[in-house]
């Protein structure tokens, strides 16, 4: 975040938050609906992981999408009949405005006539077409270097930034995901999350098993 969250914000119920999650799109037709458009973005988290797969592996509660921040926009312009709501914090605004916008990076797509979710748009930084990580800033990424595509063209982010993403807080699915993509890694992938791990979460016990 770079500015201070604004005032308001509502403190969404979980089960209605679960609820509101439960018919959120897949990657198929995120795509679909973002074809032609010039910013790069691709599939984040679980769904990429799974994309990289060729398969999908368990559940996911939502879709997450990254867009550089400059970009998103042209992003949202694609989807004239819904509402964007900014989350941050616990909270989420409403058809947020740019003060909330600006005070957040993740947006949540909505549909307003059911009041459903149907997918979440990171908002991250970058110096043109590239990409800055925002827990260290020193890391910093061309995005034709992060996003790999599906034989069907659907882009999404390269396993190794989902798992240094997975590892800060690190969930029983997060160490699932892990668990489950690291056979799946060649030598350079893992090279390449160690270095990353090592930087931005030094000591962190997943450095032990890639490197072994």
């Amino acid at each position: 975040m770079t500015e201070p969250l604004p005032p308001g914000g509502a403190v969404p119920d979980a089960d209605e938050l679960h609820a509101r999650w439960a018919e959120a799109w897949g990657p198929e037709q995120v795509a679909e609906r973002l074809g032609g458009v010039g910013t790069p973005w691709c599939i984040a988290a679980g769904w990429a992981l799974d994309l990289f797969r060729g398969e999908q592996s368990r559940p996911h509660g939502d879709l997450e999408i990254a867009v550089p921040a400059a970009g998103f926009p042209e992003i949202g312009d694609r989807f004239p009949e819904y509402a964007w709501d900014a989350v941050g914090s616990g909270r989420v605004w409403a058809g947020a405005g740019a003060e909330a916008l600006a005070a957040t990076h993740q947006t949540w797509l909505r549909d307003p006539a059911s009041g459903r979710f149907l997918f979440d748009v990171f908002r991250e930084p970058h110096e043109g077409r590239t990409w800055i990580c925002r827990r260290d800033e020193s890391l910093r990424l061309p995005y034709d270097a992060i996003i790999e595509r599906t034989v069907d063209g659907i882009p999404y982010l390269v396993p190794e930034l989902v798992l240094l993403f997975k590892a800060k807080a690190t969930r029983p699915k997060d160490q699932a995901d892990f668990d489950g993509m690291l056979p799946l890694l060649g030598r350079a992938r893992r090279d390449r999350l160690s270095e990353w791990l090592d930087r931005v979460h030094p000591g962190h016990p997943w450095l032990a098993e890639l490197t072994g």
